[in-house]
């Protein structure tokens, strides 16, 4: 991972974490563990998926489906 793309992922990263305690009243314990163990996470971290360059809110809406379907649509 090059540095911009990991300043990209922390962003969206930090985003979604705050979306999380915002939206489902999470801590900050419980929002890290339920977006870190997430398959939107792995996708994040994965170059080649280009998820990193999507939006913050893109890539919440995606992890959203994934809590909701219990997996990322194929």
């Amino acid at each position: 991972m090059n540095k911009r793309m990991q300043y990209l992922v922390e962003g969206i990263t930090k985003d979604i974490i705050v979306y999380l305690m915002q939206d489902y009243g999470y801590d900050l314990p419980t929002a890290l563990k339920e977006f870190y163990d997430s398959e939107t996470f792995e996708k994040l971290n994965n170059e080649a998926s280009g998820l990193y360059i999507e939006s913050s809110a893109y890539v919440y809406e995606i992890f959203k489906d994934e809590m909701k379907y219990g997996r990322l649509g194929k």
